[in-house]
């Protein structure tokens, strides 16, 4: 961890003499409320000022690190920064201090965001798997708060959690999880209820409940959108029940949807130069000034 001295003195460096490689600050406080609270930056090249991708983890809701995602260098060679933070996991904290921490991440980078070069209006939200599910819920609340992020992310992300179950089952081949019904899997125990028990609640919580209660006349911002079509974690029909969610609210917004045919949860194709090059523009057109 950066000592408050060490990270002055970068950031004084900083200011004095733009780095013209990329510059890296590691695990800086957004908040004091847990050790879990902590974000790096990844600059790309140049003075600047970039705009951003706050990229969230996976791991079930109960594991995961920050320090476990890529840092694509299509998106810092498109002249686009790469924040990565922690949150609480289920284990904890429940819902929704997973959400409310990825909110205090974006407002601190809001306001301290110019500090290292950050514009604070030009933000995309993004993450994969649990991280997907919340960049997404975390949007549709900036979405209400009236400020929306530029674009949205969602790489194999669940979207609804009350569906998981029948969405497997309609694959016709054995899951590679525990049923999102069972108290034990790792939807129930992010919410601190079996799913199963509890069906229509843990549905309007999710991204894709939360969007059929909002009015339709809502301006959503541009979603992309990747998953698998072999994925027996998160079924494939959870990014169709998001883009079908996305679509009804609001008809006009840009939505860049793709299936990987013979890919899994977060598998190799994911990995992929074709993968985040698309991203990258994806990103770039969405977060241009």
């Amino acid at each position: 961890m950066l000592s408050r001295r060490s990270t002055l003195a970068m950031l004084a460096a900083l200011a004095v003499h733009p780095v013209a490689a990329t510059a890296e600050l590691r695990d800086l406080a957004y908040s004091n409320d847990s050790p879990r609270h902590r974000l790096d930056i990844h600059l790309p090249k140049g003075e600047g000022p970039f705009p951003w991708l706050l990229d969230l983890h996976g791991g079930g809701f109960r594991g995961g690190d920050k320090r476990l995602l890529p840092v694509p260098p299509q998106l810092l060679q498109a002249g686009i920064a790469v924040v990565r933070m922690n949150y609480r996991l289920s284990n904890q904290a429940l819902w929704p201090a997973q959400e409310q921490d990825v909110l205090a991440a974006a407002d601190f980078l809001r306001r301290r965001g110019p500090e290292w070069r950050l514009v604070p209006e030009r933000m995309a939200l993004g993450g994969r798997s649990a991280g997907a599910f919340l960049a997404v819920s975390a949007a549709l609340t900036l979405i209400e708060r009236d400020r929306p992020p530029r674009a949205v992310v969602d790489f194999y992300g669940p979207m609804d959690f009350g569906s998981m179950d029948a969405d497997l089952a309609r694959l016709g081949s054995k899951p590679k999880r525990r049923p999102a019904d069972s108290p034990e899997s790792a939807e129930s125990l992010l919410v601190g209820y079996a799913v199963g028990a509890r069906r229509d609640e843990a549905t309007a919580l999710s991204p894709v409940g939360r969007l059929r209660g909002m009015h339709p006349a809502t301006a959503l911002p541009p979603l992309m959108i990747r998953h698998g079509a072999q994925d027996r974690i998160v079924p494939p029909d959870q990014a169709q029940h998001l883009r079908r969610a996305w679509r009804a609210i609001d008809p006009d917004a840009a939505i860049d949807f793709a299936l990987l045919p013979d890919d899994g949860h977060g598998s190799a194709g994911f990995a992929a130069a074709t993968i985040r090059e698309a991203l990258a523009a994806f990103l770039k057109r969405h977060l241009s000034a």
